[in-house]
């Protein structure tokens, strides 16, 4: 199952992915169109600023258990498990903040929504962009970030990917001579971890 995937030492605050998720979540799914709508579309991403003047982008983790879900008076937040989704369902949303408490992340906002009824304010989040998926697209968010700081993909994959990252840092840091590639060392390092990933796969299957 594919996830959104922060990089945020990636991320350069251009906030294309919010202007994207605004779109994307508007009626009319146009920029243009969007700007005159009411109410006026609004980003389910955020992105941070912090003191280092780096930007962060924010957005529902979709946790699991997920804290708003268990905070929900009316039971209104629920999860679509084939996708790993949480979503609000906004006409059962009784706009008491109780999951804005309990979520962890700051990533809940209460305004109108065009998907809701008019008038009416309501727990707006990220959704994973299911719509789009359901249509084979990405989620909106990821298309617009063109730095590389969203991407959308296995969260084993990016999980991998991070230890090897964080394996070469550690490595080349260390001042360790190590076995160059090709060498003994090297390929026995190599086939220990190709029969853990095997095994690991072989155990899933």
């Amino acid at each position: 199952m594919k996830q959104v995937v922060v990089h945020p030492e990636k991320c350069v605050g251009c906030m294309q992915c919010t202007v994207a998720c605004a779109v994307a979540h508007s009626s009319s799914r146009t920029l243009y169109a969007a700007l005159l709508e009411e109410p006026l579309p609004r980003s389910r991403i955020h992105i941070g600023s912090t003191r280092f003047g780096r930007g962060f982008p924010n957005r529902c983790r979709h946790c699991d258990p997920a804290p708003c879900m268990r905070a929900c008076l009316p039971g209104a937040i629920y999860r679509v498990s084939e996708y790993g989704t949480v979503l609000v369902d906004p006409d059962k949303c009784i706009n008491c903040a109780s999951c804005a408490m309990a979520c962890p992340f700051g990533v809940i906002r209460y305004h109108e929504d065009a998907w809701a009824q008019p008038g009416k304010t309501v727990a707006v989040k990220c959704d994973n962009c299911l719509s789009r998926q359901l249509r084979g697209l990405i989620p909106a968010c990821v298309e617009a970030c063109k730095s590389g700081a969203l991407g959308f993909e296995e969260m084993d994959r990016a999980q991998r990917r991070k230890t090897d990252a964080v394996s070469d840092t550690v490595w080349s840091t260390s001042g360790v001579v190590l076995p160059a590639a090709g060498s003994i060392g090297f390929e026995l390092l190599h086939a220990q971890k190709k029969a853990m990933v095997e095994m690991a796969q072989t155990s899933r299957a």
